[in-house]
């Protein structure tokens, strides 16, 4: 069976231990994932199954939303908790400055990746320079934090949500800030609120799939691209790979008359050709 599950990934668990996890739930080899999750984050992850796992490319969204815990006083080698402490001292949170700073990044500018990430450079992972001791210039990504905002703080800790364009490295931009701020500290915490159209609120924990305890999705809900239900001359065709002429979008998942999806065409020239076949 097709299905498209927003899983709720808990921390300590890779974004492959959840594939592996849902491979043996539903006893299918076929399974995908789309948005990577560090093991420090929890929160929406997006799984496809079977056929639907050639939908990946689509249900890649370009805007997500985080919710961040930083903890002052510590710079580590992974940016986040996790890693290895490389300096450290006592800090106090100026709040005045953390709001300023906050507002301050609300903006596109050109981020540079951790060093501790799967970006390649050279045809080889950064994560593999940095375990190798190894040092390399970091590639610099342009990101756009389209909103943040405070939710809560101490002495010597805070909290932010903010909504950023795909691509977007939450332990680079606490680094910025922080640098800014010219503080130590580190990232504490990651949840993952949404990505795209899908939200925690809607999202599913392993154990609750485990059990039955879930609602996965079609194609045909999670995918913002026009649908057209055909005739049955026409889904003959359409079942066959049959290129199309025709009046039709740039893109467009074609339904039979009992509204079952059939493929996902897309347009090139004046030609519909094939992309995806259920």
């Amino acid at each position: 069976m097709n299905q498209i599950i927003i899983v709720n990934k808990e921390a300590g668990m890779t974004s492959r231990d959840v594939v592996n996890k849902i491979g043996k739930i539903l006893n299918t080899k076929k399974v995908g994932h789309n948005g990577t999750l560090d093991p420090i984050a929890e929160g929406v992850l997006v799984i496809t199954t079977n056929r639907y796992t050639k939908l990946n490319n689509l249900l890649a969204s370009e805007e997500k939303e985080y919710i961040a815990e930083v903890e002052l006083g510590k710079q580590t080698d992974t940016l986040d908790i996790t890693g290895k402490i490389e300096k450290e001292k006592e800090e106090t949170l100026n709040l005045e400055l953390l709001r300023k700073t906050l507002k301050k990044y609300e903006k596109t500018y050109n981020q540079e990746v951790p060093k501790y990430s799967a970006i390649k450079v050279k045809g080889k992972k950064l994560y593999e320079y940095a375990r190798e001791n190894k040092e390399i210039d970091l590639p610099k990504k342009e990101v756009t934090i389209k909103k943040i905002e405070l939710i809560s703080y101490t002495q010597n800790t805070f909290t932010f949500k903010t909504l950023v364009s795909k691509g977007t490295y939450i332990r680079s931009l606490i680094r910025d800030i922080l640098n800014d701020m010219n503080q130590l500290g580190t990232m504490s915490k990651l949840t993952r609120t949404k990505q795209g159209i899908f939200s925690i609120e809607n999202s599913y924990t392993i154990k609750q799939i485990e059990k039955g305890e879930y609602k996965y999705l079609k194609a045909k809900e999670a995918l913002s691209i026009q649908q057209i239900k055909v005739n049955e001359k026409l889904e003959a065709l359409i079942k066959n790979g049959v290129q199309l002429k025709g009046n039709y979008p740039e893109k467009v998942l074609f339904l039979n008359e009992n509204d079952e999806e059939l493929a996902i065409y897309k347009k090139e020239n004046e030609t519909m050709k094939v992309e995806v076949m259920f």
